[in-house]
């Protein structure tokens, strides 16, 4: 019998879009014949889905669920906006964010290859294919994030575009102040900051940004060219840094500035921790 390798297994479930587990089963049983693996996955009504895994998915659709403890983000994606606006997909977007939060996978491949929580006779990524079949289009998980809520901490959980864009943000100091979170959340999907402020900027995109002011400066005297990069620079960190931002609603006052009279209203420090800014298809 032929060795069965990570790389066969890997290829068809490339193929296919079955679970490992089940693509290892059916080379097993082919003897490695990757063409008969295959219809014997199909032949299970497995891998109906076998042509359409090519498929590039642009469309789909992005949830964010909480309890208490955690708060975990999904994103689902599939071909066309139509099927992404169909009820059944987003019942199964739905389950996934509720069965993730529940369980608390460490990967998305762990939670692909767990028991599916309204039918334990078949997995995540079987009730996946399950999909596939009945709206005859490629649907992938695409990412997965489990967010462990931290003490003395707010979250904002901003949907835009009918879940196309996701946005959540962090604030330490307080535990009641998911408004404010939010708020700061809408601003993000609007600004689309990278970063949250400028320590997190990458040395390599500050070294591009140099460059590219240096390259703009020819020929200009030596004795101005390090004020004018100094200030190109703090010009880029306000272009992609949360913080630095001008604020959506009050472009009188950064981002950090609005959190800053919030805080004093309050009567108590607040910092933005982190956000998660996620948009269907982005890398």
């Amino acid at each position: 019998m032929a060795d069965i390798t990570a790389d066969m297994i890997r290829e068809l479930r490339e193929r296919t879009g079955v679970g490992m587990g089940k693509c290892k089963e059916a080379l097993v049983l082919s003897e490695g014949d990757l063409e008969k693996a295959i219809d014997i996955l199909r032949k299970a009504g497995m891998a109906a889905g076998v042509k359409k895994e090519g498929r590039e998915t642009k469309e789909g659709l992005i949830l964010a669920s909480e309890d208490k403890d955690s708060l975990v983000l999904v994103e689902a994606n599939v071909e066309t906006d139509f099927v992404a606006q169909n009820e059944r997909f987003k019942q199964f977007v739905d389950d996934c964010a509720k069965q993730a939060l529940d369980t608390k996978p460490a990967s998305l491949e762990e939670f692909i290859a767990q028991p599916y929580f309204k039918d334990k006779s078949i997995t995540i990524d079987e009730y996946r294919n399950l999909v596939i079949q009945a709206l005859a289009e490629n649907i992938q998980l695409r990412r997965m994030q489990l967010v462990h809520k931290h003490e003395n901490a707010s979250y904002g959980i901003y949907s835009h575009m009918g879940g196309k864009l996701v946005v959540v943000v962090e604030i330490e100091g307080a535990t009641d102040q998911q408004a404010i979170a939010k708020e700061i959340a809408m601003h993000a999907a609007a600004e689309s900051p990278e970063y949250l402020k400028p320590e997190q900027i990458p040395a390599d995109a500050l070294a591009r940004e140099e460059e590219i002011a240096r390259a703009q400066m020819k020929g200009k005297p030596e004795n101005i060219i390090e004020k004018i990069i100094s200030g190109k620079l703090k010009s880029f960190a306000e272009q992609v840094c949360l913080t630095e931002q001008k604020y959506v609603k009050d472009s009188s006052v950064t981002v950090q500035q609005f959190l800053d009279v919030c805080a004093k209203k309050l009567g108590k420090p607040l910092a933005i921790r982190c956000f998660w800014r996620w948009k269907v298809g982005q890398s």
